[in-house]
């Protein structure tokens, strides 16, 4: 709990400096039998007696310091190191808002420059803003990006594409003249092909896929290129650490959820959304672009920079409403990201991939389960997908309530026709002992 005092004199001076004979004076706007209701509190407490009736409901709630969580699909367990909060604590940029006036901003400047200087270096890609949202709105934006440069109407979205963000996107595209298609849910990239042509705008996939499995890539670049569309890709930026940036496989737009970069699942939010694109299309970039300059007397600088005012001051012609994103989480991914370096952020990635392998070959062995059906010889990253003998939400609410788990992602929320199917999480920040006791579990609850 924070404590800001206030004396009397403070509250004076307060109001003598705004013109306000009194603090009642403040609410006069409103009508006088709604302006000071008669509330049905208990009585005052002690501080000591108010931060256990706190801590005692707060309890109630479970939470990731007490329960073992393998509940993934978008927002995730991840470590995050003390650096990560201590920056973002900092009042120069917690109370921080729009950088248009680089002479005092050049701290808040720096630090976006600095976060796309490493999403570039990460996604393989030449351009960043700082940023978007979350990883839904990001994919909206890329949408967006690539119906603004024509005509074109059609974006083809694969079906193993996280379902929440085609959900975003087709609300963005409503009204308009665009036409979203795409396959079935395990349906693989590489067949999506099958619905190019001189009328599609974008070809979105997902690598890895919403379902942890790695896509068939090679290739696929070219097959888009060809008819003179974009190739669009939502990754893992975790999974980067380790395996095959975007960028190396011709993706011109590549966008992300960087909760996973350092950032606390927080009940699902506040995220960033990640976006990175080639040189050709940076006219067409939402949100903020931070260049690097020189002043008068050849002193290193920082400005918003190619960017047009309309994306600022003129809603109508903007290519997007982002445009007040502050990038106060984005500094966070970004000191994540220095924290942990290229080789803190490989060895994260490598104990997602062989953590949950692991876990899945546990998971595999017992008896009615069976692991990734949609293509049970495919490659996969920190999640993946069993069939379970029993409906995935009982199961879960064994887990809960009798082994302290947070299970994992019922299917049947986003897809009717996987019954039973469980997506299943696997970070660094579970343990040996915690995975065999989520199989326990799990073999208890379908038992």
């Amino acid at each position: 709990m924070v404590y800001l005092p206030h004396t009397d004199e403070d509250r004076r001076e307060m109001l003598d400096t705004i013109g306000v004979g009194s603090l009642e004076a403040l609410f006069g706007d409103i009508p006088e039998e709604a302006r000071f209701p008669k509330l049905d509190l208990p009585p005052p407490c002690s501080e000591m007696e108010i931060r256990q009736e706190l801590s005692d409901l707060a309890r109630q709630n479970e939470d990731l310091s007490r329960q073992h969580c393998f509940l993934g699909a978008g927002t995730y367990n991840h470590f995050s190191p003390a650096t990560v909060d201590y920056v973002l604590s900092r009042g120069e940029f917690y109370s921080a808002y729009t950088p248009y006036q680089p002479e005092i901003s050049q701290g808040t400047l720096q630090s976006m420059f600095e976060y796309q200087s490493m999403i570039c270096r990460l996604t393989a890609m030449e351009v960043s803003n700082a940023s978007h949202y979350d990883g839904a709105t990001s994919l909206a934006e890329g949408v967006l990006l690539a119906l603004g440069r024509g005509k074109r109407q059609k974006v083809i979205i694969s079906g193993a594409v996280h379902p929440q963000y085609r959900a975003v996107v087709e609300t963005y595209l409503r009204g308009t003249d665009a036409a979203v298609i795409g396959g079935a849910p395990f349906e693989s990239a590489a067949s999506l092909t099958r619905f190019l042509d001189d009328e599609t705008a974008a070809l979105v996939v997902q690598q890895p896929n919403f379902f942890g499995q790695f896509e068939a890539v090679t290739g696929l670049a070219d097959a888009v290129h060809a008819v003179g569309s974009l190739l669009i890709v939502v990754v893992d930026p975790v999974s980067l650490g380790a395996f095959q940036a975007p960028g190396d496989y011709g993706a011109d737009v590549v966008v992300a959820d960087g909760q996973a970069l350092g950032i606390s699942p927080s009940f699902g939010g506040p995220h960033v959304g990640i976006f990175a694109t080639r040189k050709d299309h940076i006219r067409h970039l939402a949100g903020r672009l931070v260049g690097e300059t020189t002043d008068a007397a050849g002193r290193r600088g920082y400005v918003l920079t190619l960017g047009t005012r309309e994306q600022h001051i003129r809603r109508a012609k903007a290519t997007s409403n982002i445009c007040t994103n502050a990038a106060l989480i984005a500094l966070g991914t970004a000191v994540y990201l220095a924290t942990l370096g290229k080789t803190g952020l490989r060895q994260v990635a490598e104990l997602c991939y062989q953590k949950s392998h692991y876990a899945a070959r546990e998971i595999a062995q017992l008896p009615g389960v069976t692991l990734n059906p949609q293509a049970p010889a495919g490659d996969f990253f920190k999640e993946f997908v069993v069939r379970l003998p029993k409906s995935s939400a009982k199961v879960n609410q064994t887990l809960l309530k009798d082994f302290g788990v947070i299970g994992g992602y019922d299917l049947t929320r986003d897809f009717p026709e996987l019954d039973r199917h469980m997506l299943i999480a696997v970070t660094e920040m579970n343990t040996r002992a915690a995975i065999d006791h989520l199989v326990e579990g799990l073999k208890r609850a379908i038992g």
